[in-house]
């Protein structure tokens, strides 16, 4: 089954946010991923960090889906997107070496 990765970084909107209501949006989407996660989905989700461990780098979600079409009406329903705290785009990774063991 083909993996599909999520890029995200906030929005100029989003860091002008209080950090409050920042994590209340991330804690939703915490929620969001291990729900997908105990409904059997192969996910993982994170952020980027610099050398100095600093985030700001943005985010990215890995997901094992059935179509790019399934993967998207998924990601969609990504609180972080409803909230529109995050640009964002969704890409289908072709690998060529490798695999990810769950």
């Amino acid at each position: 089954m083909p993996w599909f990765i999520k890029r995200e970084i906030f929005t100029k909107e989003a860091e002008k946010m209080s950090s409050t209501k920042k994590q209340i949006v991330i804690d939703q989407h915490k929620e969001w991923v291990f729900n997908l996660q105990n409904s059997g989905y192969k996910v993982l989700s994170g952020y980027l960090v610099d050398a100095k461990k600093n985030p700001g780098g943005g985010g990215l979600l890995l997901l094992e889906d059935t179509s790019f079409k399934s993967a998207l009406s998924i990601v969609e329903r990504d609180p972080i997107i409803l909230a529109g705290v995050v640009e964002w785009d969704l890409h289908e990774w072709i690998t060529i070496s490798g695999k990810i063991d769950f």
